[in-house]
């Protein structure tokens, strides 16, 4: 019985044992697998960061001038600090990946060695305990048969003593020699008991320290270790969603920062700058004139008249036209004249302006070389072994030719910007229409605006006729050029037309206003007040076709001629 007893402890204990292994053992992959879940969402961070950052650096505005000239609006603006804050918004990002590698992955990944180590060297001592235990009970059990066999020894040897002693047979030494046997047997089975005795005493205390004090003890540290992987879970979930909250604040200075881009847009700004940038200057035109088809005269070349021809003749010579405007739209694509005569007042003054603008800061960039040249002569001069003040000279002299240049160019432009601010709208209007609107023919719109021009050569002119304004309402370009653009050499867009098609009829005539030197290729040189034959009229880009002889003909500027239109051509 109490061996049976003692084989369900054991037994009861090493089940408890193997318990213990397998909840413990599950812990430690339950913290493997957390750390895993860590370590992946820490990734997705990174990830998500990285893509974040290339996003804002996918939209951030380009070093070129169109990007440069679009910073000038608000919601530009607002845009580009929203791709900021975007960017500093994934940075945060990314501290939410650092704080978990390094508070919650790195500590995990120590931890787990130590708890691997505390957990295999509990269950190494409670194998250990068992096995000792178990081993005393063996030797108690050894000790306990022994003194068995001893007592039985013993009392054989008693029993044949007591049979010799009694058979008178026997003789006296050999009953002497039995006695004598059985004292040994009672002495051996005497020494087996106080052995059994003393092993069984060390044997209870053993069990009473194995099962009251070691094997609870190894029980307690397996709990306080448990205990303690639990605690450490708790915190690292607590950090996991604190390393989240910490970032929280900056998160929302970034999105504050968004907001406030936002609500800096403003509408009114941005339009004022649509209009800045295109305002033209242009003078509005005068009243369209009534023309009388009730009585026989010259016909003006009207607004009127040229658009409604124009309509009429724009299937037929759709051609030309198409040749002509990628002429015009080439042109102004490219640098234009160096006064900007190509661009229109309002427009060309903000060039001419800005081009003065960026001469100064070279004049003011020459001067401060030439200053820090001087002060090095003076050294050089005061200090000759510091170096030879000749050697500064040729430098000095170049500076001083560069701001001379520069000097002229500024004069230059200045010249150009007193021309168009003289002839702004907004400073000349009043004078304008009573010194010219009235004292013309009312008759002749055309001549009216020539009168309003800078130049007749070939500079950009102010006017901008009824024709133009007409023109732009009846086709289907929204923004024709209103002022023809000279013709240069290097576009072979006229050549084009006079060597591709046939010779054109003539529709009309026209009467030169002034002279025009015509040296551009496709053009044709005008004397005033010389009559010639028009052969193409105005397709609205400032420019007619005319024809002098069969051989001579290009295209003379709109505004220099007075047209009279054949009435076969109008009524065509």
């Amino acid at each position: 019985m109490v061996e049976e007893r003692m084989g369900d402890c054991w037994s009861h204990t090493k089940d408890q044992f193997d318990n213990l292994e397998k909840h413990t053992q599950w812990g430690i992959e339950f913290v493997e697998k957390y750390t895993k879940f860590v370590k992946e969402r820490s990734e997705i961070e990174i990830n998500y960061a990285k893509q974040i950052r290339n996003l804002s650096k996918k939209y951030q505005p380009k070093k070129n001038s169109r990007e440069e000239e679009e910073s000038k609006y608000t919601f530009c603006r607002a845009f580009v600090t929203t791709l900021n804050e975007l960017n500093d918004y994934a940075g945060q990002h990314e501290v939410i990946a650092e704080n978990l590698t390094s508070q919650i992955i790195t500590e995990l990944m120590r931890y787990l060695q130590e708890l691997k180590s505390e957990r295999k060297s509990h269950f190494h001592d409670g194998r250990k305990a068992q096995q000792h235990i178990e081993s005393s009970w063996k030797q108690l059990e050894s000790s306990k048969r022994k003194f068995e066999r001893d007592c039985k020894e013993a009392d054989r040897a008693q029993q044949y003593f007591e049979k010799m002693d009694a058979d008178i047979n026997v003789t006296k030494a050999d009953v002497e020699k039995a006695r004598q046997q059985a004292q040994v047997r009672h002495q051996m089975a005497s020494d087996s008991k106080g052995d059994y005795s003393s092993y069984l005493q060390k044997f209870n205390q053993e069990q009473n320290e194995h099962y009251y004090t070691i094997i609870p003890n190894i029980f307690q540290k397996l709990q306080d270790m448990e205990e303690r992987r639990i605690e450490r879970i708790g915190v690292c979930m607590k950090t996991f969603a604190d390393v989240d909250r910490q970032v929280l604040p900056i998160v929302g200075k970034c999105l504050d920062g968004m907001t406030k881009g936002a609500e800096s847009i403003d509408p009114k700004t941005d339009s004022q700058q649509v209009v800045e940038s295109y305002k033209s200057g242009f003078e509005p035109p005068g009243d369209v004139e009534f023309e009388d088809y009730g009585q026989a005269m010259k016909r003006t070349a009207s607004e009127t008249s040229l658009s409604n021809t124009r309509e009429a003749k724009e299937k037929p010579t759709g051609k030309s036209k198409g040749k002509l405007w990628p002429f015009i739209k080439n042109k102004n694509k490219g640098s234009g004249p160096e006064d900007f005569s190509h661009l229109p007042p309002e427009q060309r003054r903000k060039k001419l302006q800005g081009k003065i603008d960026e001469i100064n800061k070279d004049i003011q960039k020459e001067m401060d070389q030439r200053d820090a040249l001087t002060k090095m002569k003076d050294v050089y001069i005061k200090n000759p072994q510091m170096g030879d003040p000749a050697s500064v000279d040729p430098r000095l002299t170049e500076i001083g030719q560069n701001i001379e240049k520069l000097q002229f160019e500024v004069q230059k432009f200045e010249g150009w910007l007193a021309e168009v601010e003289e002839r702004m709208p907004s400073k000349s209007d009043t004078h304008r229409r009573s010194g010219i609107y009235e004292t013309q023919n009312s008759t002749t719109v055309s001549n009216n605006c020539a009168q309003d021009r800078e130049s007749p050569d070939g500079s950009y002119t102010e006017e901008q006729n009824s024709e133009t304004q007409v023109k732009a309402n009846t086709t289907p370009n929204p923004n024709p050029n209103p002022t023809p653009a000279p013709p240069t050499s290097t576009t072979p867009e006229f050549d084009d037309e006079f060597d591709d098609e046939e010779t054109l009829p003539t529709i009309g005539t026209c009467k030169a206003l002034y002279p025009f030197e015509g040296h551009n290729e496709g053009t044709i040189a005008l004397a005033e007040g010389e009559l010639l034959y028009v052969i193409e009229e105005d397709k609205g880009d400032g420019w007619t076709r005319v024809r002098r002889n069969e051989d001579e003909e290009g295209y003379v500027p709109t505004s220099y001629v007075e047209v009279f239109l054949e009435t076969n051509a109008k009524d065509s």
